[in-house]
């Protein structure tokens, strides 16, 4: 039996984005459900692992870590020598670099705006609150315009970070797929062939499906 236990919910992105990268290593990972509805991500025995009340947070027998990304590539690392390879060679100080700035692309310029959409397409009416039209206008915009400059990385490689698939691929996926839910097509035009190519590529790969029949469960 695994010992690593995720602290979050199996529909929440980041515990999605955990959770893609443990299947992709071929690790099992206990999901131990957080009732936010409840406030239970702000009760003090939470707050004492998970500092800013948020999930997730990984327990791999006592060792507690916190942000989807830092777990992400703690459990890549940790099992490095099984299942996919999603990390650079760490002798090749341009393959880290380039890893590095994917990493960072995906984080600062896909990541805000693709969940800035999913916040107001499908969020907030679920919450019973009203969608601001405005800021979906802006995210749009904006994703829309970033999506242009991924397709001119996209054209030189085939995956962010490079030819082989890495973390930053996989970290997209969570809102990526939330995206198409809301926008159907957004990540497939017609006119960004490459981003279209890229994304179909890996969005149907066994552990993202793995994670989508779980959250459904």
């Amino acid at each position: 039996m695994t010992d690593l236990k995720l602290y979050g919910n199996n529909r929440f992105p980041y515990c999605q984005m955990v959770k893609v990268v443990a299947y992709e290593k071929e690790v099992d990972i206990v999901v131990e459900i957080v009732d936010m509805s409840k406030g239970a991500h702000k009760e003090e025995t939470f707050l004492q692992k998970q500092p800013f009340g948020q999930v997730p947070y990984l327990d791999d027998n006592g060792f507690i870590l916190f942000q989807a990304r830092a777990i992400g590539r703690y459990i890549a690392l940790k099992y490095a020598n099984q299942g996919t390879n999603l990390l650079p060679n760490a002798a090749d100080i341009k393959a880290v670099a380039l890893f590095e700035q994917a990493i960072n692309t995906e984080q600062a310029e896909f990541d805000p705006h693709a969940g800035g959409i999913v916040t107001q397409k499908t969020f907030m009416p679920r919450m019973g609150k009203k969608t601001d039209e405005e800021q979906l206008k802006r995210h749009v915009e904006v994703l829309n315009a970033k999506l242009d400059a991924f397709e001119k990385i996209l054209s030189k490689q085939e995956y962010l970070s490079g030819n082989e698939i890495g973390l930053a691929d996989l970290f997209t996926l969570p809102y990526g797929t939330m995206l198409e839910e809301a926008f159907p097509g957004f990540l497939q035009d017609p006119a960004r062939p490459k981003v279209t190519a890229w994304w179909t590529k890996f969005s149907n790969r066994p552990s993202w499906k793995r994670v989508m029949i779980e959250a459904e469960a």
